[in-house]
């Protein structure tokens, strides 16, 4: 199944990126797609996914670790704890407004001239 769906994902992506049919159909698919992640079924299954992703993780650290002991450098082993650091916090919250749309491409938003003071 999550193969299945790793493919179907990929062929809606290539699809897109491919495409000449135009605005509306982006739209079109944009839309199916925002439904589609907002669907409880794949929610659970993505979480399911995510947590065994992190228990094989952890496994594969500690198999990796206990057989290599000390010998992996300082930095490695800083790097990898920053990563799990990261990972366990909480996201932080947005930064500031969210900035306009430009009219008729809402896709660009305007950008501050470096001439204007």
């Amino acid at each position: 199944m999550r193969y299945r769906l790793m493919f179907l994902s990929g062929l809606a992506l290539g699809y897109v990126l491919g495409t000449r049919a135009g605005r509306e159909r982006y739209e079109q698919l944009k839309k199916s797609a925002r439904r589609l992640s907002e669907n409880p079924a794949v929610r659970n299954t993505a979480e399911t996914a995510a947590q065994q992703g992190r228990q094989y993780a952890g496994k594969a650290y500690h198999a990796v670790s206990d057989k290599l002991g000390d010998r992996v450098p300082d930095s490695v082993t800083q790097r990898v704890r920053s990563l799990r650091e990261r990972n366990r916090a909480p996201p932080p919250p947005p930064r500031g407004p969210t900035p306009p749309k430009c009219a008729g491409h809402p896709e660009i938003t305007p950008q501050k001239s470096r001439h204007m003071a």
